[in-house]
């Protein structure tokens, strides 16, 4: 099964933005102090909140095929930019910095730990945003 197309559409306010994926109904907006009506997250706690549920859900997968005792998987992530020197010692750069932070509930073993960690680093989202990424567009 692919994922289905996400279609998204102005909806009320300065940014608001109505978003439907198959039967589900979401909205995206900015926060009061950028302009917005905060109806919904903003793109980038979207992006987040897909980054995290990828995450949360690819580790509680490896660990149920492995039989390990995870009871709860917590994944908080924050967005933020940061200006880095380059290499050569031309302009900084900035950089996009995606923090996630996973708690594993569950009797598990210090190695179990340390592989689901590399586990959540293997999600497929976590991939398409770390690969490389094409978009092309075009006017309907």
């Amino acid at each position: 099964m692919s994922d289905r197309e996400a279609h998204v559409h102005t909806a009320q306010g300065k940014f608001g933005q109505h978003i439907s994926v198959g039967p589900h109904e979401l909205c995206a907006d900015e926060p009061v102090d950028l302009g917005g009506d905060d109806r919904g997250p903003s793109p980038h706690e979207l992006l987040l909140s897909a980054l995290g549920a990828c995450t949360s859900m690819t580790v509680r997968m490896y660990a149920e095929r492995k039989g390990w005792p995870v009871t709860a998987v917590d994944v908080k992530l924050t967005h933020e930019k940061s200006k880095r020197p380059t290499a050569d010692g031309g302009p900084e750069r900035t950089v996009t910095l995606l923090r996630r932070r996973v708690h594993l509930e569950g009797d598990l073993t210090d190695e179990q730990r340390t592989r689901l960690l590399e586990i959540a680093n293997k999600c497929p989202v976590h991939k398409t945003l770390t690969g490389s990424i094409e978009i092309p567009t075009e006017l309907a």
